[in-house]
């Protein structure tokens, strides 16, 4: 009389240690970021989301956190180190603290455009980042962009190089970026992304700088009137993971991962450059003036910041830093 039920138990027992080896089996990674959900860029770790979960018949999930969810980008680059989440997607500045070498790529006026500063990111210059970024614990999965970087202010429109002397800018909290704006007569102000638009709407800052995609996105037109293209960094967002965890992944989820990451990364540069035309139009529709910078002013603004590169080589390295230059000029065509 038992038996039939006996049957039954043993198969319920036998389907939910299927179950407990389905769940155990399944890998799940966090990624977070501090860009909106509508930036380019976490439209594309969304894609990549989907991707690798496909290609894995879900055997790694990818949970993502966009818009500071899991904290600032700073936090996201400490637990990534630390191996508190899987992942980060985020500007390349905040990775310099732990990554000074990064500094090399991030010179000011470096790349003429964002084709030439692909080719030197994809190319050697690419791999001995990575390489450097492994030394501390990470595993580069691609670089996307995130632009060149404009000023904007709400005292006076930009059209010189002297109309940036003695304004309250906020930058990056990266060496590099800072001391270019002290060789330009500006006031940088290192200060997190978030406090940013109450800092400008309070006057305590002037201006700040970003691509016209964050601009426009952070609603700083609400709180700015004026808009250059200075272009005086080209920067990147870096994806990185932590090693460890990467490692420790079966070779086969390693590959989809990274052939994910291609795909996203290839994308998301095309969208940008999309984004960054429509958000420049967008900002003027809002009211924001836009002045463009001749070119003679910006090789004023070159000139004027040439002590910072002197400077990173005795920070990072002199040798690191010609082989950029070099990588430059040879993807200039030059």
């Amino acid at each position: 009389m038992n038996k039939p039920w006996s049957r039954r138990l043993a198969l319920a027992a036998a389907l939910s240690l299927c179950a407990i080896g389905t769940v155990s089996a399944q890998e799940k990674l966090r990624i977070a970021g501090n860009f909106t959900d509508k930036h380019s860029s976490s439209i594309a770790i969304e894609q990549f989301k989907k991707d690798v979960e496909a290609a894995t018949g879900g055997k790694v999930v990818i949970e993502t956190f966009p818009n500071m969810q899991l904290g600032g980008a700073q936090e996201n680059v400490t637990q990534t180190r630390a191996g508190t989440i899987f992942g980060t997607w985020v500007g390349m500045a905040f990775l310099s603290r732990t990554v000074p070498e990064l500094e090399a790529v991030s010179l000011p006026f470096l790349f003429p455009s964002r084709e030439v500063a692909y080719k030197v990111m994809d190319g050697p210059i690419g791999d001995l980042i990575d390489q450097k970024l492994e030394d501390k614990g990470f595993i580069a999965l691609g670089f996307m962009e995130l632009g060149a970087r404009q000023v904007t202010n709400s005292v006076r429109p930009i059209k010189t190089a002297a109309d940036l002397k003695g304004l309250k800018i906020r930058l990056q909290p990266k060496e590099t970026h800072l001391a270019t704006f002290r060789a330009l007569g500006a006031n940088p102000q290192a200060m997190d992304i978030r406090e940013v638009y109450s800092a400008m709407e309070q006057k305590v800052l002037d201006g700040h700088e970003n691509p016209y995609n964050l601009i426009f996105d952070s609603r700083f037109f609400e709180v700015q009137k004026y808009v250059s293209n200075t272009a005086h960094f080209f920067d990147f967002i870096a994806v990185v993971a932590n090693r460890k965890k990467f490692q420790a992944l079966s070779p086969e989820h390693q590959k989809a991962i990274k052939t994910a990451m291609d795909k996203a990364v290839a994308t998301q540069r095309v969208e940008a450059a999309k984004a960054d035309a429509a958000a420049l139009a967008e900002l003027q529709k809002k009211g924001m003036q836009y002045d463009a910078m001749p070119p003679a002013e910006r090789e004023v603004m070159r000139k004027a910041t040439a002590g910072v590169v002197d400077e990173v080589k005795k920070r990072v390295g002199g040798d690191l830093v010609d082989r950029v230059l070099a990588e430059v000029k040879k993807a200039s065509g030059s």
